[in-house]
């Protein structure tokens, strides 16, 4: 059995440990480094590009304009951004790698993108057709145009680079936050504060796991941001 001791002001000592050791324990750069890549993984899996639209439709339907719909055609939006945004996707994912096609759920590789990339883009094109049936929701339908014109941009950035999908989603995020509070679809400011400080850490996140070098998350985030922008004020 582990041996306890008594440490100062009486309480227990795991292990018998001194002061001096559990002092250096706390301070070993390994065990930092570990936190750190701990946090930058559970960012990186908190802000997938999959929940983004999630987390917007549910600012949208409580914090906006939208927030007057009944709630069965709330219940009806938020079941249609949940299969396109996230199920299909998710089960491609899941086929492509059954077939080999997919060395790894996180599809780092370049090459490895294209085909899912292209998945989503067919995916937000029909959730925009879907929610075009509401009239009255013509940003939500915009909103998932955005969506469908970023995965097509990286779509074609990857055929010869690679750039921050992540990033890409954060700076769409950021761009239809923007948007809303320019137009007086909703006040976004607060969420807006939010969102670029995450884009911030993120971005730290994915630099620490060394996913991408720095010229590729600023692109992910610039090239999100103008072509959201674009598609919401042009399309």
């Amino acid at each position: 059995m582990m041996r306890q001791t008594a440490g100062s002001g009486g309480f227990p000592n795991p292990g018998g440990l001194s002061v001096m050791e559990r002092m250096r324990l706390a301070n070993d750069p390994k065990i930092e480094n570990m936190d750190f890549r701990k946090i930058s993984n559970i960012l990186s899996w908190v802000l997938h590009p999959f929940l983004l639209p999630l987390y917007l439709m549910a600012l949208m339907l409580t914090m906006t304009l939208f927030a007057r719909y009944p709630a069965s055609v709330k219940l009806y939006l938020s079941w249609v951004v949940v299969l396109y945004a996230v199920v299909i996707p998710v089960l491609s994912l899941a086929v492509l790698r059954s077939f080999g096609r997919l060395s790894d759920f996180r599809v780092d590789k370049r090459r490895e993108r294209l085909l899912p990339l292209l998945i989503g883009t067919v995916c937000y094109v029909l959730c925009a057709l879907t929610i075009a049936k509401i009239p009255s929701a013509v940003f939500l339908r915009k909103f998932m145009l955005a969506a469908a014109c970023c995965e097509a941009m990286c779509l074609l950035v990857s055929l010869r680079w690679k750039i921050s999908l992540h990033l890409t989603g954060m700076g769409a995020t950021v761009a239809l936050l923007v948007v809303m509070n320019v137009v007086g679809v909703g006040s976004m400011l607060v969420p807006l504060a939010v969102a670029i400080l995450l884009s911030g850490a993120l971005a730290s996140a994915r630099l620490y796991l060394g996913c991408h070098n720095g010229m590729q998350v600023l692109a992910g985030f610039g090239g999100g941001f103008v072509v959201a922008t674009l598609a919401v004020l042009f399309l």
